[in-house]
Formats: C-alpha cells, structure tokens, sequence
C-alpha cells in the first residue's frame, strides 16, 4: 500500500509540472529545449522517488529523450561513456580486483586490530583500516562486501559481548559510507560532481585535489562517527576490560594467509598498489591523467606473467549498471546547463545571501535528500547541477558548493535501505547486528554533526587549500 500511494504521489507530482511546462504562457523566461529539459527530469526524479524501477533504467531512458527530442546529441549521450573518469573507475575495479584475489585485505585487519587492547582502541583501528580501503576498492558497496569477513571475524572472538559485536556491525557501513569522500573514485557520485562541474563552469578537479580536500574531512567525519556508534551502542561497561584479536581468529574467516612470509603475487600487487596511488597522488609533477595510470596498472595487474587476476575475472567485478547510471545522468547534467533550465530554476532565489549561509542550506538539504533519494548518485544528478548554477548566481564558489552538498550526501544511515552497506551489515544470518531503533538513535546525533563538520571544512578549512568560499 504504502508503495502504491508512493507511486501515485510521485505521477501526480511528475504530470502536473509536465502539464505546466507544456503551457507556454507559463514561464515565459523559459525556451523549448529548457522546458523538455525540467519535464524530463522531473519525471526522472519522481520516477526515482517513487517507483522500483532500477534506477539505471529511468536514467537511460531520460538520456534517451532528451537526445530524441533534440535537447542533446547523440554524441553527447554516448561521448559520456569515453569520459576519463569512467575510464578511472573501471581500471580501479579491475585493480581492486586484483588486491581481493591476493588477500592483502585480511593481512592489513590482522596488522591493524590486532595490535586493540581495549573497545576504543578496537574501534579506532578498525576506523582507521576502513578509511585505507578508500584508497584500493573503489565504491561503497564493494569496500562493504570485501571487510564483511574480517567484521565476521571479530563478531566471533567478541561472540560473548553482545553489545560490543552490535557496535562493530554498526560502525564498519558508517564508516564505509563517510569515509568514501577521501578519494575521486570512493563513490560514482563523486564522478557525477567532476563532471558536471566541468561541463558548468570548466573546473577540473583532480585526484590530487579531491584527496587534498577530501582526505582529511573523511577521516575527521570517520572517527567522530566511530565515538558516536561508540557512544550510543554501548554502555560503560560494555566499554570497559580489554580486548584481544588474535590474527587466528581472522584467519579462519579468510582463504588466504594472513600471517607469515608474504607470497611473489601478494609482493607483487602491494608494490603496484602503492606505485598507481604514488603516481595518482602526484599527477601535479608528472602530468600523466590519472585514468591513463589507473589503465596502465589494471593492464599490468592482469597480464600473465605479473598479474594476480584475469582479465576477464576482474571485468566482471566491474558494476556495469553504475557506469551507464553515471553516463546517462552526466548527459542530463549537460542538458540542464545548456539549454538554460538550471539557471531558471535558481533565478528566483535571493541575489544576496550570505555565503556561509548559502552554504548550510545546500549541505541540510543534502544531509537529508538520502530520505527521498536513496541512490547516492541519484542524489547528486539531481542536486549538483543545481546547487552550481545556484552558486554562481549567489556569488559562492560553484566549487566549494558542489563538494560540499557531495560531501554531505555521504550521510546515509538512517534507514536499513538507505545505502548498500548499511543493507548489508543489517541482516547477518547467525551474527547480532544493529536494528531500525539504533540507526535512528546514531542519525539523531550523527546528521547534525557531520552537517556542522562540512560546514566548517567548506568554510574554514578548504579556503586554505585553495578553494575559497566566493570567489
């Protein structure tokens, strides 16, 4: 029932604004290509908002129109799906894949945790070991599937403290979900604020900026989520006496070894991990684009003398469905800009706003899209094109904007299906986890925080990065 009336709801709102962009008296301002636009985003999002329809499908078929009426080019359209940062995330899935196989993964938890003598310890490494994942496996729900087994591990040799295992399986999706924002290729949305920021305003961001801007806020938001979990799922004495993970408890949760010599495959694919993130991180000096890297060792981590996975294996870990999502809604992107629509959607908003001001707004509206919009990518189709042209014409720096409602996006936890990894880790066969009731008790404190967080880094701290609040 309550489906059916979501649906209702979102076709009655979708055709009634359809029905007044095909008036022309209406909006007069508005030309032809701009009002096909907005009726066909609006019934894009409603369509996200209130169907079940995948979400890759309703974004297809909006590209789609909009190239059959006119409003873009085919070569617009297809073109998106050649962009460099496509291209990035295929060749980091490819690589990802190559690091999983090896079994670097279960080493590095054995490494961390192991050396946790008490709950906060614990849950610090185990924060500070999920924010490194955002550097390996790139999206969120992949990071989720590949730390499931070392969470599953430590529910087992906490198995007699119930409460500290519910605190673990809250932590590890929260802090996947913040901790994303550290790199370009931790979330498709990232790639969809790039974008769009470049077909808008011609600002190019990086992966040498967008981890200069975002790595620090990532680990900031990450470990103040991880006292908040700390602190709402556990009572003091489940906090108190020590802890200990042995690396034999992790081991029976992984195929490969985790302790002891290293293999040649696992030498191998560590040191071309941490060359393509030395080279990523120092593209300034070299000038080598970052997808032509990630390219370079997605080939060689699956040739056959140095590689560790097969080609064809790693190209299956790559979620097709996400790249088309990500094409197709860049080319709505292009069409918002250029037939003038997401410049008349924000006309009517106040000329002179403070910027700080402006700001909060973009990031409480962003903090609390993922209630309507579950689809983080979804989230930032429809927001960022219009939280840019709305910068420009409040005199904000479209940039600093854009990374900002971005970055709040991230927050996704108040419900089981806010996101993948919150999914993920709500339902375990055999292994207590959290429920609806303690997603709700974090959101209540955690939104408002990490809120406040990014407004401060959009105001206080990425300014002395060199992106300033106006421009």
């Amino acid at each position: 029932m309550t489906l059916n009336l979501r649906l209702a709801a979102a076709l009655c709102v979708a055709l009634s604004l359809c029905a007044l962009l095909a008036v022309p008296a209406n909006f007069p301002a508005l030309g032809g290509d701009a009002r096909l636009t907005l009726a066909v985003f609006a019934l894009a999002t409603c369509a996200w908002i209130g169907t079940p329809i995948d979400d890759t499908y309703i974004a297809l078929g909006a590209g789609l129109a909009l190239t059959a009426t006119g409003v873009i080019s085919s070569d617009t359209l297809f073109g998106t799906l050649g962009d460099a940062t496509v291209w990035l995330l295929i060749c980091a899935f490819v690589l990802a894949a190559a690091v999983a196989r090896t079994g670097l993964a279960g080493r590095a938890a054995a490494f961390l945790v192991g050396g946790a003598r008490s709950v906060r310890q614990l849950t610090h490494l185990t924060t500070a070991a999920l924010v490194v994942t955002a550097f390996a496996v790139p999206a969120t729900s992949g990071r989720a599937a590949l730390a499931l087994p070392v969470f599953l591990a430590l529910a087992k040799a906490l198995a007699d403290r119930k409460r500290l295992v519910v605190m673990l399986a809250l932590l590890f999706p929260t802090v996947i979900l913040l901790s994303a924002v550290a790199t370009l290729i931790g979330a498709g949305a990232h790639l969809i604020t790039v974008s769009v920021l470049w077909e808008a305003t011609g600002d190019r961001i990086g992966f040498t900026q967008w981890l200069l801007l975002g790595l620090p806020l990532a680990v900031a938001s990450s470990h103040l989520a991880a006292e908040s979990v700390l602190l709402t799922t556990t009572r003091r004495a489940d906090r108190e006496g020590p802890v200990r993970i042995t690396a034999e408890e992790i081991q029976r949760h992984s195929d490969s070894p985790v302790t002891g010599p290293w293999t040649q495959a696992e030498k191998r694919c560590a040191l071309l991990l941490a060359t393509v993130v030395t080279l990523w991180c120092s593209e300034p000096l070299h000038h080598v684009s970052p997808a032509v890297v990630a390219l370079i060792g997605a080939v060689v981590a699956s040739s056959p003398a140095l590689g560790t996975v097969r080609l064809k294996d790693a190209l299956r870990t790559v979620p097709w469905s996400l790249l088309l999502f990500m094409a197709a809604t860049m080319a709505m992107g292009v069409a918002l800009a250029d037939s003038g629509a997401a410049k008349w959607l924000v006309s009517g908003l106040p000329a002179h706003v403070a910027p700080a001001v402006f700001l909060g707004v973009v990031i409480a509206v962003s903090t609390a899209a993922h209630l309507v919009l579950q689809s983080r990518s979804a989230r930032s189709s429809v927001l960022v094109p219009l939280v840019v042209a709305a910068a420009v014409g409040a005199g904000v720096n479209p940039v600093a904007a854009a990374l900002a409602s971005t970055a709040a996006a991230g927050f996704c936890h108040t419900l089981p299906a806010s996101a993948k990894p919150v999914t993920l880790f709500s339902d375990i066969p055999g292994t207590p986890t959290y429920t609806p009731r303690d997603l709700l008790r974090l959101s209540a404190v955690l939104a408002p925080l990490t809120a406040v967080l990014v407004l401060f880094f959009a105001a206080a701290v990425w300014p002395l990065l060199g992106v300033p609040v106006t421009r």
